[in-house]
């Protein structure tokens, strides 16, 4: 009989979303806050704001139309950001409102931006080559200098402000320095020649340091507007920082009082640099002494993932901050330059993941990369470790938490060990005798006395473990496999020990699952196969309390067999398509099992009932792994999002149904109402819900513009401000921007001027929806003039045709149906019957190598409804489609004149 202690509960286990590890921040500008509280960082199309003492993100400023970003330009309380449609756009970024927008009367887009030192002052750097200043007090633009070739892509005021000077640069590699009284270049400092990177100052503003991606760095007498030195720094620097004066900063190497500079660049690592002998007194060591020479000599290639883009001085904190290839932000500090805190901004594909530490304070995460990451889930603070020179398939921990094993494409296993008391995490013991990839790993549940690892190669081998792995300064223990055993004739997908350590289970691709005893010291001796799996089995695990061997496969079953006569006990069903992990919980009660439909299934195992469908993944759910008390529970999916869940009581479950049920139910009502043509209210339940696509659906249904107008005017204020609000996002679309003039002509042809300014961001929407409209003006003005001069041609053509006999009849039906033709949709998507997916394919072979989903940072789906409607891009797609429509509509549109009539 089974004995429960007090340690865990006496009832199943239910699991909600405690937190979640998303992707933060994809590339592009990165800022920290006046107070050094925050960091801005771009991410699609928002501007994420980092805490940066708890590593969360605490607020997210988004776009309301699928615009992309030119630059951000922050201050304390003030953010603006500039967009591909010419909009410049000033935030209360603690609320997430747009408290201003205006032109920026660039012709071409913002492709930098900063302010000064006041925080009054806006510079924004050009496409087109020109810089206009900005006054965001009295809200007007003060200079535009014009003068500079090509791209503007930097700009950066003195910090002097009295001395009222704007340096910049462009595609000629020179340094513009502008005098703000007379708007005039007063000099040119030429010294670079390749792209210049940043601008630094000396505190009393008479020196100045530039850097370049040509691999030097510039020091400037700004009196005598010369170069004092050229120094050479031997890789392409993307930041450099000052040092600040009369301060001790000797563990870096400064040893006299003459100027030194900070570099950050293609190498990856932070250097100081004696501006006058132009010597390199300092490198900061790399964070792990595993890396090969080969991989050391690879630092310098071009597109390194180490190297470094962004370096930001934090000067109250003393810190530095840098930004990485592969989207991490790390904080540093200036004394010593030693590691504080690092901040993964994008993980790319989760591809397994485990509890770690003392209380599961921490996780490690395999992320479709060499590198292993361990998050500590308090403050989101990352540390990378280095070790393995191919992506990372697999992980395990062992009992006590603090050791952890990880397997890999590169062929090897790795043993890593965590310091309880600093949390810092080493290296401590690799092998490497696999013929092919790694797929899986598993460690001893007893003791820290051996691990186990499947391979792509068909074999299973046993790695014995020394007694004093977790002790310091031994260095890095060479492993070798005491037993190598072929176990199957396809991949090993993964490996388990059983909770005695006597029993090892295998899983493979040849559809098979093998039972083998680990109990001598010599090869491993086979007890048993368990057939009946249609596809290739994923997962293996064993029962923590019967003699029971749980399966998961790619035929979207899981099974349970008998260890004694390896039959098969039970078949759960209900994924729709391959069950990738399964684990048990509450003491072996229930299983959790994930798959590559995204979802986590909680089963009961005595009912054989799925109890709850946990959907928090929009990817396969590649990591699954449950704390040692099965109260708190971590997934990570190829979405890139890392979920935590914890235990939840029956009152706290009964709620989240009782919510989900009424959502259910109000979905069902607006579906009937939508049915019976009561309008309005399924357009009032819709805007209640907040779903713009179902309330863009109703206002198509209405049968005329009289019906539409009636359905409008008998809305609460509240859903007027809504219905505004979404007719700025159906505007920027070329499709939907009829509908959204249609609403608006209703709007302020029946409300007054003033009872619409008091509309919430009424102001702010009408802004927005200023060019969006002239643009869509000017195609129907072209529009016209096109049809004006194909009927003059028309004419021509029947003037030239009379007489002719037989013209008038060859061109009878001809004609009608040439017409027709024009009205067809040459857009018109083409159903395409979607492949299956493969689900026969190896562990192994589970990392995605595009990269295209990290430069891009866009999701393949989406929630059907605010995004839906901003994914298409404004530009002039699908005109033919609405011709006819917009031609007939034109008149209605109320925000912009009517367009010009053209003469034939």
């Amino acid at each position: 009989m089974l004995h429960l202690t007090d340690t865990f509960r006496l009832f199943p286990y239910s699991y909600a979303v405690s937190s979640k590890i998303e992707p933060f921040y994809k590339g592009g500008n990165v800022q920290v806050s006046k107070d050094e509280n925050y960091i801005f960082c771009t991410c699609g199309s928002h501007v994420n704001v980092l805490e940066i003492s708890t590593g969360k993100i605490v607020h997210s400023v988004e776009h309301v139309s699928p615009e992309c970003w030119g630059g951000v330009g922050v201050d304390f309380e003030l953010l603006v950001t500039a967009s591909r449609a010419l909009l410049l756009k000033q935030w209360d970024w603690r609320q997430a409102q747009c408290t201003r927008s205006w032109k920026a009367i660039h012709t071409v887009p913002v492709a930098s931006m900063t302010f000064d030192s006041t925080s009054t002052l806006l510079a924004t750097g050009g496409c087109d080559g020109t810089i206009k200043l900005w006054d965001v007090v009295k809200q007007y633009c003060t200079h535009n200098l014009k003068g500079s070739s090509g791209v503007v892509h930097l700009v950066q005021f003195h910090p002097d402000i009295n001395r009222l000077q704007l340096f910049s640069s462009s595609l000629d590699c020179g340094i513009r320095l502008w005098d703000l009284r007379s708007s005039q270049c007063v000099c040119v400092l030429q010294s670079h020649y390749s792209a210049v990177t940043s601008l630094t100052f000396s505190s009393n503003g008479a020196t100045m340091v530039s850097s370049g991606r040509d691999k030097i760095c510039t020091v400037w007498d700004l009196k005598t507007r010369k170069a004092k030195r050229t120094v050479p720094v031997y890789e392409a620097v993307e930041g450099v920082v000052l040092l600040p004066e009369n301060k001790d900063f000797s563990q870096i190497g400064v040893k006299s009082k003459d100027l030194h500079f900070i570099t950050a660049g293609s190498k990856g690592v932070l250097r100081v640099w004696e501006a006058s002998t132009a010597r390199c007194v300092y490198t900061q060591t790399l964070p792990s002494s595993t890396l090969s020479s080969a991989s050391e000599d690879e630092e310098e290639k071009d597109g390194d993932p180490r190297s470094l883009t962004y370096l930001l001085h934090l000067p109250t904190s003393s810190r530095l901050a840098t930004v990485t290839a592969e989207h991490n932000i790390m904080l540093y500090q200036l004394l010593d330059l030693t590691t504080q805190q690092q901040f993964v901004g994008y993980n790319d594909e989760v591809l397994d993941v485990k509890f770690l530490g003392k209380g599961d304070s921490h996780i490690v995460v395999a992320t479709n990369s060499c590198q292993l990451k361990v998050f500590e889930l308090l403050t989101n603070s990352c540390q990378i470790l280095y070790g393995h020179t191919d992506t990372v398939l697999s992980l395990d921990v062992f009992k006590k938490g603090s050791l952890f094993a990880s397997c890999a494409k590169d062929r090897s296993v790795r043993v890593w060990h965590m310091d309880s008391d600093s949390g810092h995490v080493r290296c401590v013991a690799q092998g490497s005798s696999h013929a092919n990839a790694v797929g899986s790993i598993t460690c001893s549940r007893m003791k820290a006395s051996f691990i186990v690892s499947g391979s792509q190669d068909c074999t299973v081998k046993v790695w014995d473990l020394p007694a004093d792995l977790s002790a310091t300064g031994t260095g890095i223990h060479q492993l070798t496999a005491h037993t190598t055993e072929k176990a199957h004739d396809k991949d090993v997908n993964s490996v388990a020990v059983s909770p005695n350590d006597k029993l090892l289970a295998s899983g493979s691709q040849d559809r098979t699952a093998k039972l083998w005893s680990l109990a001598g010291k010599g090869n491993l001796g086979l007890l048993g196969v368990f057939r009946g799996h249609r596809r290739g089995v994923w997962a293996v695990c064993f029962s923590p309390v019967d003699q029971v061997l749980a399966t998961s496969s790619a035929d979207g079953t899981t099974k349970l067999w008998s260890l004694q006569d390896f039959s098969c006990l039970k078949t759960f069903e209900g994924h729709d398509a391959s069950v990738l992990k399964i684990i048990f919980v509450s003491r072996g009660t229930q299983l959790l099992t994930s798959g590559s439909d995204g979802l986590v299934k909680l089963w009961t195992i005595k009912t054989n009932e799925c109890v709850k469908t946990l959907d928090a993944h929009q990817d396969k759910v590649w990591g699954l792994h449950a704390s040692h008390k099965d109260d708190k529970m971590v997934t990570g999916s190829a979405d890139s999002n890392i979920t935590v869940w914890m235990d939840v009581t029956e009152e706290e479950l009964a709620e989240e149904q009782a919510k989900q049920e009424d959502q259910i139910l109000k979905q069902q009502e607006l579906s009937n109402l939508l049915h019976e043509k009561k309008y309005l209210k399924a357009l009032g339940l819709a805007i209640s819900l907040d779903q713009p696509h179902t309330v863009l659906s109703v206002i198509k249904g209405e049968d005329s513009h009289e019906l539409l107008e009636k359905t409008l005017l008998k809305l609460r204020v509240d859903q007027k401000e809504s219905l505004l609000r979404y007719c700025v996002v159906w505007n920027t679309n070329a499709r939907n921007c009829l509908d959204a003039q249609a609403v608006l002509q209703v709007l302020l042809t029946h409300l007054p001027p003033e009872e619409l300014l008091q509309y919430q961001g009424a102001r702010t929407h009408l802004e927005g929806l200023i060019p969006y409209t002239e643009r869509h003006m000017q195609r129907i003005g072209r529009l016209l003039q096109a049809s004006m001069f194909l009927n003059y041609m028309w004419q021509k053509m029947r003037v030239a045709g009379k007489g002719k006999g037989s013209s008038e009849e060859r061109l009878g039906d001809g004609g009608d149906d040439s017409d027709s033709g024009q009205d067809e949709d040459p857009h018109s998507p083409v159903e395409k019957e979607d492949e299956e997916e493969d689900n026969e394919v190896s562990v192994t072979k589970k990392a995605s190598t595009s990269d295209g989903r990290v430069e891009n940072g866009e999701s393949t789906r989406t929630n059907g409804n605010h995004q839906s409607e901003c994914e298409e891009s404004s530009e002039e797609e699908d005109i033919e489609q609405d011709d006819k429509d917009q031609i007939k509509t034109a008149k209605c549109l109320p925000v912009s004149s009517a367009p010009q009539t053209y003469a034939s």
